[in-house]
């Protein structure tokens, strides 16, 4: 049966040949980032100052089960919403299950593995920060959300592409492990485009026709989605690499077919 797919099957893009250029990237965006921390530093809300809290407002009544069904697509664990004040105010509870995907990680993988996610996902935040204040979007409650929901995000984008990465490591057993990363890449591309498309449009007009507040966390989201998605590609990946370049593949051979798996 036809299926439509935004990646066609079997590619065999060469990630690894960029990893260099990708790791070189984030570490300068991260350190811009750090630098912006400093100077001109974030546009703290009056969440983070002290008085009354603010409200998270919708332009009208707010639909409590499209905003549920959109975070729970993320993988974030529990999540609570609720009304307070008027039907145009939401408050938005989120649990402490990331921390819980980072330990799921380091202890399911090898340590290459969880060194690689816990590496790429301080890069990503540092990246977030930056563009709060960068852009001096207020960082209150509703950007702690933001920060949150994109870590999950990434996270579970790179437990997919590990483990794949497990998988081809027992199936290849005589394959480099430079190839085998591209080739595990390249099957889970088409997965990894589709959720990352699907997160991007469903959060699209909240950044265009939402209030001033919810339309700041939907600009980061958006900008987060990109940096999760490309940062399991070009950082996770390239670490894993040059982790585990020698204890997870030992000895095998220069080159060796994607079609031949281990008997």
């Amino acid at each position: 049966m036809w299926r439509f797919r935004l990646v066609p099957d079997g590619t065999r893009i060469q990630f690894m040949k960029g990893r260099i250029a990708g790791l070189v990237v984030s570490a300068v965006l991260s350190t811009l980032s750090i630098v912006l921390f400093l100077y001109p530093g974030l546009n703290y809300g009056i969440d983070f100052k002290g008085g009354i809290v603010m409200e998270v407002r919708t332009p009208s009544a707010a639909d409590l089960g499209k905003m549920r069904s959109t975070l729970e697509g993320l993988s974030l664990g529990p999540i609570g919403l609720q009304e307070f004040g008027s039907p145009q105010d939401v408050l938005i509870r989120l649990g402490r299950q990331v921390v819980a995907m980072l330990i799921y990680i380091w202890f399911r993988f090898e340590w290459q593995f969880g060194v690689g996610a816990v590496v790429t996902l301080v890069l990503d935040m540092t990246k977030i920060v930056g563009v709060y204040a960068l852009t001096q979007f207020q960082f209150n409650l509703t950007g702690i959300v933001a920060i949150l929901t994109i870590m999950g995000y990434s996270i579970n984008d790179k437990v997919v592409v590990y483990d794949r990465v497990r998988e081809n490591l027992r199936l290849y057993k005589g394959m480099p492990l430079r190839e085998l990363i591209d080739l595990s890449i390249n099957e889970t591309l088409n997965r990894t485009i589709a959720t990352s498309m699907t997160v991007f449009l469903a959060t699209l007009p909240l950044a265009l026709f939402a209030g001033e507040a919810l339309r700041d966390f939907a600009i980061v989201l958006l900008l987060g989605i990109v940096v999760g998605t490309s940062s399991s590609i070009f950082i996770a990946a390239p670490i894993l690499l040059f982790l585990g370049q020698k204890a997870l593949r030992p000895g095998a051979p220069a080159r060796v077919a994607a079609s031949e798996p281990a008997e």
